[in-house]
């Protein structure tokens, strides 16, 4: 069954499947002194340089979390006491919910950030900021312009987190060159293991209270036995990390067929992730097209999966002006493992969907 819904969970690497298993067989905890607590914590340090030397961070400067959105909700309460909080419109929502009262960054039309607008921002009195930018957006792939917003933040000292949680394996993420204060990784979006992700933090962060209290672990950053084999699994994800560019030419095969059928393709105006694209079937609802689409064998999805299921108008894509196209879009985002089959395949099955949709519609007016 062709599974083309990876940026809510990338197929797991055969690298990581192998570490978190071998992993289980360590019994000590990372936190006890004796050998078999040694062990455990070896393991977990060197996960934690590989995944420091991959992101251009500092070893000790690595957090590690339970995914993605437990390292936004670390970065707003460890950065942003005290200060003025500003968020991108597109911005997940383990941002949003983490940031109530927070000034909205304006997107353009293809959901690319103003910048403009945001040294407006900056330049307001009321205090320094905390500003939220995410790399890529997981319903649509626009890139948002971060080492600008980087320039821009620190010459008005403000902070700036970025939710990088869809660019590893897509684009080149790196923390020094991003110049971001935080980066924000999740496993499973990279085809590790579910359940465990890391914050990133610049070198001049250092006093960075923590959201989870405990036993002083991850330097009293984050409370909390160490998810050892999903650490191990992270570790193996990201040294088994390649781009692989032959994703954008399926993607864009794929937009031009679904152009052919009647289809928009939001977002695509802007620089984008190759494994990703937005289409919006108009006066079909998004849950209809997903539902269809699943019947036929493939695996899609609606808006970001990490809303408990729910098919919902996209706060993403209402950001963008796509009016009621928002309900009506679905997206498609290719695994690293995606064949030209997958691809000629899912394009039959949509232009046939589209077609039969379309009639179903018909009738009913």
């Amino acid at each position: 069954m062709p599974y083309l819904d990876a940026n809510a969970a990338e197929v797991l690497r055969p690298e990581a499947r192998d570490a978190v298993i071998a992993a289980l067989d360590l019994t000590g905890n990372p936190s006890s002194v004796h050998s078999s607590g040694r062990a455990a914590y070896r393991l977990m340090e060197n996960a934690r340089d590989t995944i420091a030397r991959y992101f251009g961070a500092a070893r000790g400067q690595v957090v590690f979390t339970s995914g993605g959105s437990e390292a936004d909700a670390a970065a707003i309460h460890g950065l942003g006491s005290g200060r003025r909080l500003i968020v991108g419109a597109t911005e997940h929502d383990a941002i949003r919910s983490a940031t109530p009262g927070a000034a909205v960054l304006a997107v353009d039309r293809d959901g690319v950030a103003d910048l403009a607008a945001l040294r407006r921002w900056l330049a307001q009195g009321g205090g320094p900021a905390l500003v939220c930018l995410m790399l890529a957006n997981n319903e649509t792939g626009t890139l948002q312009p971060i080492a600008e917003a980087a320039a821009l933040c620190r010459e008005a000292g403000a902070l700036l987190h970025v939710d990088a949680v869809q660019g590893p394996g897509r684009v080149a993420v790196n923390l020094a060159m991003l110049g971001a204060h935080s980066l924000a990784i999740s496993a499973h979006k990279l085809g590790g293991p579910k359940g465990v992700g890391a914050l990133l933090l610049a070198p001049e962060i250092t006093a960075f209270p923590a959201l989870i209290a405990g036993g002083g672990q991850e330097r009293g950053r984050r409370g909390g036995t160490p998810a050892l084999p999903a650490i191990a699994g992270f570790a193996a994800a990201v040294q088994a990390l390649t781009l692989v560019p032959g994703l954008a030419i399926l993607r864009d095969r794929i937009e031009r067929a679904a152009a052919a059928a009647g289809a928009l393709v939001l977002g695509g105006g802007a620089a984008r992730l190759g494994n990703t694209t937005c289409l919006a079937l108009p006066g079909i609802r998004a849950d209809a097209q997903v539902i269809a689409l699943d019947l036929a064998g493939f695996s899609v999805s609606a808006g970001a999966a990490c809303s408990s299921g729910k098919v919902t108008d996209s706060h993403v894509l209402k950001a963008m002006g796509a009016g009621e196209l928002a309900g009506q879009a679905i997206r498609v985002s290719l695994p690293w493992s995606a064949t030209e089959a997958d691809a000629m395949d899912f394009i039959a099955a949509y232009s046939d969907v589209a077609e039969r949709l379309r009639q179903v519609a018909w009738r009913s007016t």
